[in-house]
């Protein structure tokens, strides 16, 4: 991602921006740490929490700052302006805080020839090759037996008479990694790398303890011949205790007191200003978490000091969803109740709530692909983004976008309050737009 153009980018807003950026994606190495991280600045900002659950109508006041989370992995914001009433319009940015990544099977125990590996399964349509030979922490939220009361309902949950704790967790060292064969052994590798997701693409967690400093194992070591049988809400028999240990380890509990998680392995290299004049972000997670970034940035300005007073008209909102890389159909998903229960809640009636509809505006703020220089026949002639081009709306007859004429036009006539600038972006004939990136 380009930033800026001309003389090195050392100092001023620009510069402010990009770091604050960088500051926000190396703190979310997943979508559930993307959420908590958006909800610091929220509440930073003076914004109220509050669980959806709950009665949260009665905080419409004029100026009132509100979100709430769902499955700690999405999140919704709004501001309420002046002379707000039922059958108000409301003007969404809706982005998504999921990236393809690696994720840890249910049962993820496995070894081979002395190895402790680690089994898991690709999410989204990530470019696997550039996983191989990176060093991977290890990221996501576990299940907890509760030793306290949670401020929200969203990570604290009540089974019979006990209670759980959803906690985010974060390894940040290269605990895992998936090495390439060495050349010697696979003379072609340079002119074609191909691997089988299910069979060679297996992160390595370490050595089995018994063979550390002896012999090598000379046969697999998959058998299940050994395993115990534990009741069907323990997990401690899916997982390398050792790897149990060290989750258990970094959450202050005993190994038997994690009920379950939902773990994502991901790059432990930073993000960071590159290029001559520090011009461009190297970044992964960059789809979509510059969108979710800016979406937040947006919204709090939107109430700062300087603009308070001009919060007339419709009631600001940003959706953070989940599973966009996936095709959006989960509960926290693009799919969900979440924005419709909103507008909903907002305007109960059937009349306000037709009225609110026919008022409201939706950007659905994704990320778009600059021309690559060395691949410039993959874009459509006329429809080629540039870095530092300025904002790009996508179209597609076919609907794979949902840019029309009047949002197409209402988006340029707003980036052009602001001095900003407008590219077009078309694919080509010759290729597809894949429903699941752009539900």
């Amino acid at each position: 991602m380009a930033i800026m153009s001309g003389s090195k980018l050392t100092s001023g807003p620009t510069f402010a921006a990009a770091n604050a950026f960088l500051s926000f994606v190396n703190a979310s190495p997943t979508p559930y740490h993307a959420v908590s991280t958006a909800s610091q600045l929220l509440d930073k900002a003076g914004f109220k929490r509050v669980d959806e659950g709950s009665d949260w109508e009665q905080h419409l006041q004029e100026g009132a700052r509100i979100y709430y989370t769902r499955n700690q992995s999405s999140l919704l914001a709004f501001t309420v302006p002046k002379g707000f009433k039922q059958g108000a319009g409301v003007s969404i940015v809706a982005t998504h805080t999921d990236s393809p990544n690696l994720r840890v099977r249910p049962i993820s125990k496995r070894s081979k020839v002395g190895y402790m590996q680690v089994g898991v399964e690709t999410y989204g349509g990530g470019i696997w090759h550039s996983w191989f030979d990176r060093d991977l922490g290890l990221a996501g939220r576990i299940v907890v037996a509760s030793s306290g009361v949670s401020s929200s309902s969203d990570d604290n949950k009540t089974v019979g008479s006990a209670k759980y704790n959803s906690r985010l967790i974060r390894i940040d060292r290269p605990l895992l990694r998936i090495p390439t064969l060495a050349i010697h052994l696979e003379r072609g590798v340079n002119d074609a790398f191909k691997f089988n997701n299910e069979t060679e693409f297996i992160p390595i967690l370490g050595q089995m303890a018994g063979q550390l400093n002896s012999r090598a194992f000379t046969k697999d070591n998959d058998s299940d011949k050994d395993k115990k049988v534990a009741g069907p809400s323990a997990i401690q028999d899916n997982h390398h205790p050792a790897l149990l240990a060290l989750l258990a380890e970094e959450m202050s509990v005993a190994p038997e007191e994690i009920m379950d998680f939902e773990l994502m392995l991901y790059d432990l290299q930073p993000s960071q200003l590159g290029g001559i004049n520090n011009e461009f972000i190297f970044s992964p997670r960059m789809d979509n978490l510059v969108s979710t970034f800016c979406a937040v940035e947006a919204l709090i300005e939107s109430v700062s000091e300087n603009s308070v007073s001009e919060l007339e008209g419709n009631v600001n909102c940003i959706a953070l969803f989940n599973h966009e890389e996936v095709g959006s159909v989960s509960t926290s998903g693009a799919q969900s109740s979440l924005v419709p229960n909103f507008i909903s809640r907002l305007s109960p009636t059937p009349a306000s709530h037709a009225s609110s509809i026919s008022k409201s505006f939706l950007i659905s703020a994704d990320m778009g692909h600059a021309v690559h220089p060395n691949y410039t026949s993959k874009h459509e002639e006329n429809h080629r983004p540039q870095m530092n081009g300025g904002v790009v709306i996508k179209t597609n007859a076919s609907q794979r976008y949902a840019s029309d004429a009047w949002g197409s036009f209402i988006v340029r006539k707003l980036i052009e309050r602001r001095g900003g600038r407008v590219q077009e972006f078309e694919v080509r004939n010759d290729m597809c737009v894949p429903l699941a990136l752009h539900t």
